[in-house]
């Protein structure tokens, strides 16, 4: 006479089967969270720059002229600016009171690859508005709400 084998634990198919499900789902969900850190740090990178405005009002006010640390290096540590994720802070040519807080990404420590070969910068016009753009296009998902795409992040303002 035979007995039945009374089975235990999981068969060899059953453990493949979840081990195929989970690598499905880990290549989905990778590349979307990678993504989303990358928005976040566009989004952190945006609320950074625009806590640095007041200061740039005050010396705008006080000067009489945007800050510019092309001529005046020392300039990023009397406005409050962090040195290392703060690329340049530009006037524009002829018009003294407008000009960018530029931050670029591959100089901010540990960033996603996701964002680290954009540029981020908040521009003020001469009549004193300021304006969001950023190397990172619509398609790429990182560019932050109220931004708007440009190939370069340079002095020249939008109005």
């Amino acid at each position: 006479m035979h007995q039945g084998i009374n089975q235990k634990g999981f068969t060899l198919i059953e453990l493949m089967i979840v081990v195929a499900v989970i690598g499905v789902l880990a290549a989905v969900a990778l590349p979307q969270y990678q993504k989303y850190i990358g928005k976040s740090e566009a989004a952190s990178a945006l609320a950074t720059l625009s806590g640095l405005r007041t200061n740039i009002e005050a010396y705008t006010l006080e000067q009489g002229s945007f800050p510019d640390t092309e001529t005046t290096p020392a300039l990023k540590t009397r406005l409050g600016f962090p040195n290392a994720i703060i690329e340049a802070i530009e006037a524009e040519a002829g018009v003294s009171s407008a000009g960018n807080i530029i931050l670029s990404f591959d100089q901010v420590p540990n960033a996603s690859p996701s964002v680290s070969n954009y540029k981020l910068a908040l521009a003020r016009n001469a009549q004193g508005g300021w304006a969001c753009i950023s190397t990172a296009t619509e398609e790429s998902g990182v560019l932050p709400k109220g931004c708007q795409y440009s190939e370069s992040v340079s002095v020249t303002v939008p109005e």
